[in-house]
């Protein structure tokens, strides 16, 4: 039996990854006449599943269809453009753009401190990896660990860990958060990458070795000079916080009755922003505009997939957004404090 479970569950898997190389049944027969079903006014509706929630709230799923992870991006394109400028989410806009404004001419001196009490600490500036078997990513140290975090191989995983409990136990909102996981990555780059091209901002590493505090920023390079030279200009916005942000905001949003989910995803995306400022990948003032995309980018996917119904005594969810000021060994902070 656990055999035949193990066998399914592979099937599934590789069913996604070749979809488009091995043409499935769907694709030569249909159960049911189209024509059939027009003239007898006969709507084929999908399945769904209903979850009840604590707060006395519940939400309704469809059961997903592996080609969604690919049709539903320009959906989920248009719906974060929609959700980046939506009246109720100007200040968090408004504030990404400010923070950034306000941590530009401190970025050299965060760099700088940063790089020095991880130095004390005894933590290098270089991220060392191994191989195991086909992997080639395999943390060596504490920061490779910290910095593989915001990659998306671990996001793949983390799909991965959905879409096979989806299938075991025919769970349509964990099938869902799979496929809302890999959207994320293609969203994230989509909205990344061009951002990181208009802006031409250098890297931490390549601007010490440049002698250019703070970085140059040197707007649209050529697609040439880009590829060539990627760090010379593709410091802002970060996309492995951008796009690790996106991927917890899925999870969380998919289940919010977990409450350790946030507290433990945001220490892992705090310990991996600051380890990729100390090894000189990322300047501080990447990072607003990096948390205010990623978080829409999630909401917007995750939206999309469930339709929720508030019933009586159910709680109303707010965001409201705080601004900190601190001074830490001399050096004066400023943070953005956003509770969901």
């Amino acid at each position: 039996m656990i055999f035949n479970i193990f066998k399914t569950v592979k099937k599934h898997i590789l069913y996604i990854i070749i979809a488009f190389i091995v043409p499935t049944k769907s694709f030569w027969a249909q159960s049911t006449d189209s024509l059939y079903l027009v003239q007898n006014q006969i709507i084929p509706t999908k399945p769904t599943q209903e979850y009840l929630f604590p707060n006395g709230s519940s939400r309704t799923y469809s059961k997903p269809s592996w080609k969604e992870m690919f049709t539903r991006i320009p959906k989920d394109f248009i719906a974060t453009n929609k959700n980046f400028v939506a009246k109720d989410h100007a200040w968090y806009l408004a504030g990404s753009l400010v923070s950034t404004v306000a941590l530009i001419p401190i970025d050299q001196q965060v760099t700088d401190e940063s790089r020095a009490l991880a130095q004390q600490n005894g933590m290098s500036a270089a991220n060392h990896y191994g191989k195991f078997g086909p992997l080639e990513n395999i943390p060596k140290n504490l920061g490779a660990g910290l910095y593989l975090i915001g990659n998306g191989t671990t996001v793949i995983v983390l799909s991965a860990g959905f879409i096979t409990y989806g299938l075991i136990k025919d769970d349509y909102r964990a099938q869902a958060t799979a496929s809302g996981l890999m959207e994320s990555i293609a969203v994230s780059g989509l909205f990344v990458q061009p951002i990181k091209r208009m802006t031409g901002r250098e890297s931490p590493f390549i601007a010490v070795k440049n002698g250019h505090p703070a970085g140059e920023w040197s707007p649209f390079p050529s697609f040439a000079a880009y590829a060539k030279n990627t760090p010379y200009y593709d410091a802002m916005p970060s996309g492995h916080l951008t796009t690790i942000m996106a991927a917890l905001t899925v999870i969380t949003t998919n289940y919010p009755e977990y409450k350790w989910i946030k507290p433990v995803g945001y220490a892992a995306l705090t310990g991996m922003s600051l380890q990729m400022i100390q090894s000189q990948v990322h300047w501080v003032s990447d990072y607003p505009l990096a948390i205010f995309m990623g978080y829409f980018i999630g909401k917007s996917i995750a939206n999309n997939r469930f339709t929720e119904t508030k019933k009586q005594g159910a709680l109303k969810s707010n965001y409201k957004i705080n601004y900190t000021a601190s001074k830490y060994y001399d050096f004066n902070m400023l943070g953005v404090a956003v509770k969901f």
